[in-house]
């Protein structure tokens, strides 16, 4: 290769290829400070992630872009996940980003999915354990904090859907150290009081660190333990935490929370106005049908004139007393018939007919004599004639 001229584009092109063919630089992460960041109409984003000593030039496509659950800021430090490439074009190598938080969140989202993982394993995810949340319920506990916005926008929600309902605020804090302590204990206090049929628990929006209470452990299965069941309302629609995955309902927001607590009144208001009107038309159509069944009833002949009735049935009794008669006289002459062929029958295999054509009987005792080795000489019996018997006594 020591002869061999490259053109630009072939040795952009040939140190590419090194570079891809590199399988330490396939995935890599790289923490820095985000730098002339900007992101394009086409979706893409380009930045720079430098610290004290160097830049590194980052592109992160479209695809991987609408994943992330911050807007990157110049000054931002940051942790990004990637491949290293060459640029053909400009010659010039560069971090291809596929996922990127916010520098710390890194630590929290190992800890979340291994906290994840193990209580998935224990089965507080499982979809069997989630209770049904009541469909009217007359007592709803908020644990959050009495100071945010998250609260507000609840009890007014709450107060215009289903203002029966009463609602009590159970004050936690929902950030810092000593949150999820109190969180749970809250949960625990509601089960033990039956202060509710329903408990609502969350916070507005914020970054990972903020939410990170409804992430802890403690009140994961504080949720799992609770007999009351338990709506959890962190964060926006793309947070996701512990407390989501073991609540009975996850929310999407605390607003979306109040609305999945209770039935608006006016649908429930215009469900039974519905009703009622079915009802009365149900009820219209009965008095209808039993009106016309008595104006029946009224014109029968049986009420116009009841003897007809009584005449009428003592005709039918009269007509199935004859045709069980004729049945019967029927019946009768039939099997006097067929009792005289069996007679007959019978008469005609009786032995009295047999000796009365001359023939007889020899009987010795009771049994009858058929054959001459029964007898021996000097053996009396008796024959049996038509009209009578005669002692014998064999000779020979």
């Amino acid at each position: 290769m020591d002869n061999y001229i490259f053109s630009v584009t072939a040795l952009n092109t040939y140190i590419k290829e090194l570079v891809d063919a590199d399988p330490g630089l396939a995935a890599v992460t790289v923490r820095g400070e985000v730098s002339n960041y900007k992101a394009y109409p086409s979706g893409h984003h380009y930045f720079s992630l430098k610290d004290e000593n160097g830049t590194l030039k980052c592109v992160m496509f479209k695809g991987n872009a609408i994943h992330l659950r911050f807007r990157p800021q110049n000054g931002m430090q940051v942790v990004a996940m990637g491949r290293v490439s060459v640029f053909p074009r400009d010659g010039a190598y560069q971090l291809y980003v596929t996922a990127m938080m916010p520098d710390g969140v890194g630590d929290l989202h190992m800890a979340f999915e291994r906290l994840k993982d193990k209580l998935q394993e224990e089965g507080l995810f499982a979809q069997e354990h989630k209770k049904p949340l009541p469909v009217y319920p007359e007592k709803i506990a908020l644990i959050t904090s009495p100071a945010g916005a998250a609260v507000r926008d609840m009890i007014r929600i709450l107060d215009a859907r289903w203002p029966m309902a009463k609602v009590c605020v159970l004050p936690v804090r929902v950030q810092g150290a000593e949150a999820a302590g109190e969180i749970s204990r809250a949960i625990a206090y509601v089960n033990a009081c039956q202060v509710a049929d329903l408990i609502i628990t969350g916070r507005g929006g914020g970054s990972m660190e903020d939410l990170w209470c409804f992430n802890e452990e403690i009140v994961a299965r504080a949720i799992y333990a609770s007999e009351i069941p338990v709506i959890s309302a962190v964060g926006h629609e793309p947070d996701v935490t512990i407390a989501d995955l073991v609540a009975d309902v996850r929310a999407s927001t605390p607003s979306n929370a109040a609305e999945l607590a209770v039935e608006d009144q006016n649908d429930v208001y215009a469900w039974i106005q519905e009703l009622s009107q079915r009802l009365g038309k149900q009820m219209a159509r009965e008095l209808k049908f039993q009106r016309e069944r008595l104006a029946r009833l009224e014109n029968s002949r049986a009420l116009q004139d009841p003897m007809w009735f009584v005449e009428e049935r003592r005709m039918w009794l009269d007509r199935s007393r004859e045709q069980m008669g004729a049945a019967l006289r029927h019946r009768v002459v039939e099997e006097r018939t067929r009792f005289a062929a069996a007679a007959g029958k019978l008469d005609a295999l009786s032995p009295l007919k047999v000796l009365g054509r001359g023939y007889a009987i020899p009987k010795k005792g009771e049994a009858v004599v058929t054959s001459a080795k029964d007898l021996r000489a000097k053996d009396e019996f008796l024959l049996q004639l038509r009209d009578g018997t005669v002692d014998c006594q064999v000779k020979g």
